[in-house]
């Protein structure tokens, strides 16, 4: 038997989980989940024979290396700054590893030890990056294949609440980790090229710099640009194109309310509010706004950013709380972490709710001097507040690369991304099975 080492179990764990005890018996795998919960690892094993939980403190250099060294292939589903260490325990006791997160500089030093020691160290296989790379890549490959020469890629990818789940005025539910949607685009201007033109957009004018996005049976979605498109360049063998942006989906009118809070620096999470444990959310909006005894919390935010009586944004903003005196009860609390707690309340997804996942690629080329467009889309939509497609589509691409590489048909080694051929196209055929496909047009 195969022994499968699954570090985390949190909630893009889960499918993952699901489809390597679903393929256990067949394969002929153990699967191992360790997590510092471990009711929750526990609850994703649940009764399955070819599965076993167990409590792991993941800084506990010791233990997780005795585990690590005992596996036939490691999968690390930790926070992302937590990887490394399971990366290079991998790589020191000659064991696979897999991740769904970005590559860093630090990982990269990997490399070398990774070839020495004939292991293959493979990252960004989730969703964003994930399938965005693989489903790209394949676009891109299949131009070149038939001559075309690459001018422009775009590429955009939404995690947003299922139609059928759409009950709210912001169109929009908490399907990933809210902290990262409070704190989305901090960190320094977007970077992105269009036409040969570098352009270069602060923080707080990103989510007022949107696209408009239009997916066949789904509507018009607005986009706003990822941190550094830049770099995908040379990432997907491009480096010469005169277009390349990627960028995050919402649903039209999200991005201009979400600006509101951007320009009262309620998504900053630099500092600490003094006394936040006793204030209400009526007195963290105020807080930022000037100080005026005469005008209400509601006349001073409305002059302040200048909307009109009737704009839809005031519809948003009300039901989400914000003005009400509800105790917020968060102890030292920076004003990112206080707006997230407000949110939470509201965009949390209930049991029977299904959230989606959206992404749409565009790659702009020329063959026999004629312009040409290829166009692919995807919309997935998970089963319920727990089976979400975010862990569907997080955890599949991972499942079925460990099952790849089990049985021999990777070769790669090293620190490495899914772009090779062999690679992403088994895992792409192997996603169409669950309705993880990817519709193409050409224009």
């Amino acid at each position: 038997m195969k022994k499968i080492l699954v570090i985390g179990s949190g909630r893009s764990s889960t499918s993952l989980i699901k489809y390597l005890l679903d393929n256990s018996d067949l394969e002929k795998w153990t699967v191992t989940v360790v997590d510092f919960n471990l009711k929750l690892a526990e609850s994703k094993i649940g009764n399955h024979p070819n599965g076993f939980s167990y409590q792991l403190d993941a800084n506990d250099d010791v233990i997780r290396k005795e585990y690590i060294k005992s596996s036939d292939v490691v999968i690390s589903m930790l926070p992302a700054h937590m990887h490394f260490k399971v990366l290079k325990d991998s790589v020191d006791c000659g064991v696979h590893v897999i991740t769904p997160s970005y590559i860093t500089d630090e990982i990269k030093t990997l490399n070398e030890n990774a070839l020495k020691n004939k292991v293959l160290v493979l990252n960004e296989l989730g969703l964003d990056p994930g399938i965005d790379h693989m489903s790209a890549k394949k676009l891109i490959d299949q131009v070149k294949a038939k001559g075309g020469d690459v001018k422009g890629f775009e590429s955009y990818t939404g995690g947003l609440v299922a139609p059928e789940s759409d009950d709210n005025p912001w169109n929009y539910k908490f399907t990933w980790n809210p902290r990262n949607v409070v704190l989305a685009g901090q960190g320094g201007s977007a970077k992105f090229i269009k036409e040969g033109k570098y352009k270069y957009i602060p923080y707080h004018k990103l989510f007022r710099r949107t696209e408009i996005i239009d997916v066949p049976g789904y509507g018009k979605f607005e986009g706003y640009p990822n941190r550094d498109s830049l770099k995908y360049r040379s990432i997907y063998e491009l480096d010469d194109i005169s277009t390349m942006y990627r960028g995050t989906l919402r649903k039209v009118g999200f991005c201009r309310a979400w600006n509101i809070f951007v320009q009262l620096g309620a998504t900053d999470d630099s500092y600490i509010v003094e006394g936040s444990e006793n204030m209400t959310n009526r007195e963290f909006i105020n807080s930022f706004l000037k100080f005026n005894t005469y005008d209400s919390v509601e006349l001073k935010l409305r002059h302040y950013l200048r909307i009109e009586q009737d704009d839809y944004m005031w519809e948003k903003l009300v039901w989400l709380g914000i003005f009400e005196d509800k105790k917020i009860g968060l102890k030292d609390a920076s004003p990112a972490q206080i707006l997230q707690k407000i949110l939470q309340e509201k965009w949390t997804l209930s049991p029977q709710d299904k959230d989606m996942i959206v992404m749409w690629h565009r790659v702009t080329y020329t063959l026999d001097k004629i312009e040409k467009e290829l166009i692919s889309h995807m919309a997935y939509i998970g089963k319920d507040s727990n089976i979400t497609a975010m862990s569907d589509t997080v955890g599949l691409p991972l499942g079925i690369a460990t099952k790849m590489l089990l049985n021999g048909s990777i070769k790669t080694r090293g620190v490495v991304l899914p772009l090779d051929k062999q690679i992403y196209d088994p895992i792409l055929k192997e996603l169409k099975q669950y309705g993880i496909d990817f519709l193409e047009h050409e224009k």
